[in-house]
Order: C-alpha cells, then structure tokens, then sequence
C-alpha cells in the first residue's frame, strides 16, 4: 500500500505587494512579479515544494489581481488572500541601476512617477478577519509574519501552541508593544545589521527564541542560538560568492526559505532536534540560494528564467564551489500593464 506523505506547509502575513521591476535596460518590459518579504518568501517556498498560505486583505483591484495569478502560477495557495475589510494591494517600484564602478544598484520608489501620488501602502489584517484561519494553521510547520499587527500575533500564538515554528522578520518598529509581544513568541528571529540592529538581544529572558541571525550585508551573516538549552557564542558565517551580480534585492528572502526549508519542515520539535553541524549546513543552504539570486533582475527573477531542474543544477555547483550560472530562456506570457489607483494612467508592465 502506497502512503500519502503530506508536504510541510508555511502560513504567513505582512507585506505582499506587487513589484514592479524597472531593468537595467530601460527599452526592456517592466516586470510585475509579487514581492514584499512575506509575498517572496511564501512563493519561493511553495517554488521550494512546500504548502504555501498568504493571509492579506486583497481586494481584487487590477494590482491584487496580478499578485493573485503570479502567486497560483507558483502553486501558493490563496484561500486567505480576501481576508475583510479588503484594501488595495501595496505597490512598489524597484529601480535598478549601475553605479560608476559597475555595481548593480536599486532604489524603490514608493510614489506613482505619473502622478506623484503615493502608491498604496500596507494594511495588516484585522483581528475579526482571522477567526476562520485559526483552525486551518494548527498543522502547520511555520508561520511567517515581517509585520506586527493584534491579528498577526494572535496568529503566530496559535501556531506556536500547534508545534509550528514561528519566524519573525522585522523591518522596523512601528509599535512597541506588538514588537515585544512578537519577540515573546517568535523561535526564529532574523533581522539586518543596516536596517534593525536594535532589534539584537532577541534571545534574552523568558523569549521564545532559539535562534537569532543578524545578516550583514556581503560580509554574510552571524547566528548564536540556544537548541541545547544554554545560549551559543555568535557564529559568523561569511557569504557564498555569487556566481554573477546582477540586482541584490530579495537575496536575504531567498536565505530565509532555504534555511527553512532544510530546519523547519518538523516544526518546532523538529528545530530543536538539530545539531550545530545541521543548523550550520542548513544556513550554508540558504546563503547559496542567496548568492544565485544575485545573478537576476527582481526579487525572485531567477524563477521565472530558470525551470526547477536547471536551479537544483546550479543549487549544487554553488555548494560545490563551482558555480554556473546559464541562462534559459523561458517563454513568457503577456500581460495587462497595472495601473496607480489614484492615476489614470498606466505602469507598462510585461
């Protein structure tokens, strides 16, 4: 008799917006992909094999909409994307440019270059929405929030008391309160040196957290965790080289599905389980995932250039120190461009 293994699943909440990809190449198409850390860390996980479940307030406006067929096209699942009140669906432009020596560069423009209106922004679930997705998120592995919110806590504590482990990635501080409570309940807490460098000292007290990672840029990233009960001394890791530097941006989100894809598929026991060797390797995994996202325009670029046999390829000749990075084209579809809600005119998007 055949037995049916059931695939690990994530849930998360925050920001997932639709990015909109200005190249290098200003004649080429503006790419509209789903972006927001939430938004790409759902999706490359889902791209990763797992069950994959946003929980957003979409309200089927020409943005949301976009988001809605990116996110399918990857298999995520959408059965919570239309949580009330609904609200417009957060868009952000990425430009990308070099700089005088050569380097890629990228600024986001959180305004429409049309109008000069400012592009709809994030809105976090409400806690009435969440009542119906309580249930639904008791088996899962991990539950994802980037922002703080009454509901996204409320939602991470279920998910904590069902065995799932709770992986909070903050990106500022916009209430004091909800971000101790989050630092309370989170087991995973990772967060950048440039960007919330306060947010270090996660794994004190009476916290939940068993482990804290601190990225650093292109010098890599630090970790000390506390798995064996005792809090670790901090352990540099220094990056993986990127095989080719194209655009940065979403390289960390990248780190973080790879991480959790080879820590977290057990839950919470399962982390707690693993050795320092394991963890390490685990880590090492996500920084190579990180590195070849280097090599593409967009958060997650390199998923819609690249089919899945020929990422695991040049997954492994990274880890074996000898990376490649070919191209293969893809055909891609055309689409509708995506207007500002408050402009008339249209964002060409392709």
């Amino acid at each position: 008799m055949t037995t049916l293994t059931e695939k690990p699943s994530i849930f998360g909440t925050g920001l997932i917006a639709l990015d909109l990809v200005i190249g290098i190449d200003s004649h080429a198409p503006v790419h509209s992909w789903t972006g927001g850390t939430c938004g790409n860390i759902l999706a490359i996980m889902s791209y990763l094999g797992w069950d994959a479940y946003p929980i957003a307030r979409m309200n089927g406006d020409p943005a949301s909409e976009r988001v809605r067929v990116d996110l399918a096209r990857w298999g995520v699942h959408l059965d919570f994307t239309d949580c009330a009140p609904t609200g417009h669906t957060p868009i952000i432009i990425q430009q990308i440019k070099r700089a005088r020596d050569g380097s890629p560069t990228h600024r986001f423009l959180w305004t429409c270059p049309h109008c000069g209106e400012r592009l709809p922004s994030y809105r976090p679930v409400t806690q009435n929405s969440i009542e119906g997705i309580l249930p639904a998120i008791s088996n899962s592995s991990v539950f994802f929030l980037d922002r703080v919110s009454r509901a996204a806590i409320s939602l991470a504590a279920e998910a904590a008391r069902s065995g799932a482990v709770v992986v909070f990635e903050p990106s500022g501080k916009s209430d004091e309160k909800l971000f101790e409570e989050a630092l309370q309940i989170a087991h995973v807490v990772k967060y950048s040196d440039q960007r919330l460098s306060d947010a270090g000292g996660a794994m004190t007290g009476d916290r939940a957290t068993l482990l804290e990672i601190q990225t650093l840029g292109s010098q890599g990233l630090r970790y000390r965790h506390r798995l064996a009960g005792a809090s670790s001394d901090w352990t540099n890791l220094a990056a993986v080289p990127a095989p080719r530097l194209v655009d940065t941006c979403g390289s960390g989100d990248w780190c973080t599905a790879g991480f959790l894809m080879n820590a977290a598929s057990a839950g919470i026991q399962g982390l707690k389980q693993m050795g320092e060797a394991d963890l390490e390797n685990a880590l090492r995994y996500g920084q190579a995932l990180a590195a070849w996202n280097c090599g593409f325009e967009g958060a997650r670029g390199g998923m819609y250039a690249l089919d899945r046999q020929e990422f695991a390829r040049q997954i492994d000749a990274i880890q074996s120190g000898k990376p490649v990075l070919r191209i293969v084209e893809r055909p891609q579809s055309s689409e509708t461009s995506v207007a500002c809600p408050a402009c008339p005119r249209e964002i060409s998007a392709a």
